[in-house]
């Protein structure tokens, strides 16, 4: 078993990392028309059946607070990317489905985010450790999941 301090010090190297990166996909990130949380709201919907999925399942998602994704949630509906519709399997519950303009301004966005994401991993590591980072970074999320 590793030490404490081992333990410690990956975790904060890796929480610095991370910090570091989504500051530079920030400061590159492609447009102005949404905020890359709203993109991010928009990308989780982009892996769901029919682009549609309960307002629960995207605040379990994210990586922000239920006031935070409904008030995106509201401003990308306002901007037509994005419909609410009550659940009709269970009234109380929300559905979010991504429109197809949502969808355009998803698929235009997610290019050159993918580009900007590309050049930022591939200048730190080669393919094999991005291999390697994909497989410790998932084998400590679902380690983590039922904690």
């Amino acid at each position: 078993m590793p030490k404490r301090s081992t333990a410690v010090y990956a975790w904060e190297s890796l929480f610095r990392a991370q910090v570091q990166v989504m500051r530079v996909l920030n400061d590159e990130f492609p447009t102005h028309s949404i905020s890359i949380n709203e993109y991010d709201i928009l990308f989780n919907l982009s892996l769901e059946p029919e682009h549609s999925a309960r307002l629960r399942l995207l605040n379990s998602r994210v990586l922000l607070s239920q006031p935070s994704v409904s008030r995106m949630v509201d401003r990308l509906v306002e901007r037509g990317y994005v419909e609410k519709v009550q659940d009709a399997s269970d009234g109380r519950g929300t559905i979010v489905h991504m429109t197809d303009a949502g969808y355009r301004e998803f698929r235009s966005i997610a290019v050159k985010h993918m580009a900007s994401i590309t050049n930022v991993m591939q200048a730190a590591l080669t393919d094999d450790e991005l291999t390697q980072l994909t497989e410790l970074t998932t084998k400590v999320r679902t380690t983590t999941a039922g904690c």
